[in-house]
């Protein structure tokens, strides 16, 4: 690791479990974490997506993980790949059109695990949300699905050009479903961390799970900072009886601190939406920090449609509110790092905070 990259990453974790500044110091530098890349703007999870995020400025680009036929970690949001792919376009893969269960919801389409890579490899990307991103969907049909190895490939070259560090934050998704078919995730994850040199707390990375079981079999297995990610609603997929709510109040905090490095919520439990306007932050920040761990927050976008109504400008769902207010609400409620479709958007969003204007 250079003296960049170790120093980046030194910053980036170190900031995992410091408590909120006192109002006379200067405010911590919140992460740019590109949401899938820069998501906005090119059809998710694709290397074009990526490279326009980090040269946005994003600090970190998202991957999301699951898993092939013949046991490669490929990047999509779900494995379910007939909104994000051309294949439904592919006649050769027509019988594979199936319905599964997973995590308790019925869902019909085409799924990762019934295709090899080298399937999946002839498939196409494409706008997941074209009416509303028409910008992004002109590039459909331009990039292949990525491997976690290349979207790592794209941070660590970029890393070594731009002379700064772009960390990679990958999701397991569904590691409870893929256990159950015999495919688990945790030790898969992290060899490939291993590999990669990412095997250490000052890594940059972060790992993240909506569920918790996984989380805690892979702190056995790496030493990679971890995230728990919560909704406002409902709870993990691997534990029915427990809640994102019980688990976020200021007692759950200190036991998620005993397995992840922080927490991933919705970007609303930080700062609540009343009356479709933002309301004040809420103690989400300062629980989380009091317990030990950072707070992460998903998901920025910058549409009418994903504002509160007191932020939408016109009536046109695709055009962009005042997301301005937004991110500055949300790096005044002290969050170590926010997620968002537009990193761009977000990093001219903490300049302005980071000089108090």
């Amino acid at each position: 690791m250079n003296l960049t990259r170790r120093a980046f990453a030194a910053a980036s974790v170190a900031s995992l479990a410091m408590p909120t500044h006192a109002a006379a110091t200067p405010p911590k530098r919140p992460l740019v974490i590109a949401h899938r890349g820069a998501s906005g703007l090119r059809p998710e999870h694709t290397r074009t997506g990526y490279l326009l995020a980090i040269a946005q400025g994003a600090d970190f680009i998202e991957p999301d993980l699951v898993l092939t036929k013949d046991g490669h970690m490929v990047v999509r949001h779900e494995n379910e790949i007939g909104g994000t792919t051309d294949v439904a376009s592919h006649p050769e893969f027509a019988a594979r059109k199936t319905r599964k269960m997973v995590d308790g919801e019925a869902i019909e389409g085409w799924f990762t695990e019934d295709f090899t890579l080298a399937e999946l490899k002839t498939l196409r990307a494409r706008e997941r949300l074209g009416r509303l991103r028409p910008v992004s969907a002109a590039f459909d049909g331009t990039d292949p699905i990525p491997t976690f190895d290349e979207v790592w490939a794209i941070a660590k070259s970029e890393s070594q050009r731009l002379g700064r560090t772009i960390g990679v934050y990958p999701e397991m998704k569904h590691p409870s479903y893929f256990a159950g078919i015999g495919m688990p995730f945790e030790a898969r994850l992290a060899a490939s961390l291993k590999a990669k040199g990412l095997d250490s707390r000052n890594a940059p990375v972060f790992v993240q799970c909506f569920e918790v079981g996984p989380l805690k079999t892979f702190a056995t297995l790496s030493k990679a900072p971890r995230i728990q990610l919560v909704s406002a609603e409902g709870g993990p997929a691997d534990d029915p009886k427990a809640t994102y709510r019980d688990m976020t109040s200021a007692t759950g905090m200190k036991t998620l601190a005993t397995y992840a490095d922080g927490v991933g919520p919705d970007w609303k439990m930080v700062v609540p939406v009343v009356d479709g306007a933002l309301a004040p932050a809420s103690s989400f920040v300062a629980d989380a920090h009091a317990a030990g761990v950072a707070v992460h927050p998903w998901t920025v976008r910058a549409e009418n449609q994903f504002l509160p109504t007191a932020l939408r400008r016109g009536d046109d769902p695709a055009a962009h509110g005042d997301v301005a207010a937004l991110y500055a609400a949300l790096f005044a409620a002290g969050v170590d790092g926010l997620f968002s479709d537009f990193p761009g958007l977000e990093f001219e969003a903490r300049a302005r905070f980071m000089a108090g204007t």
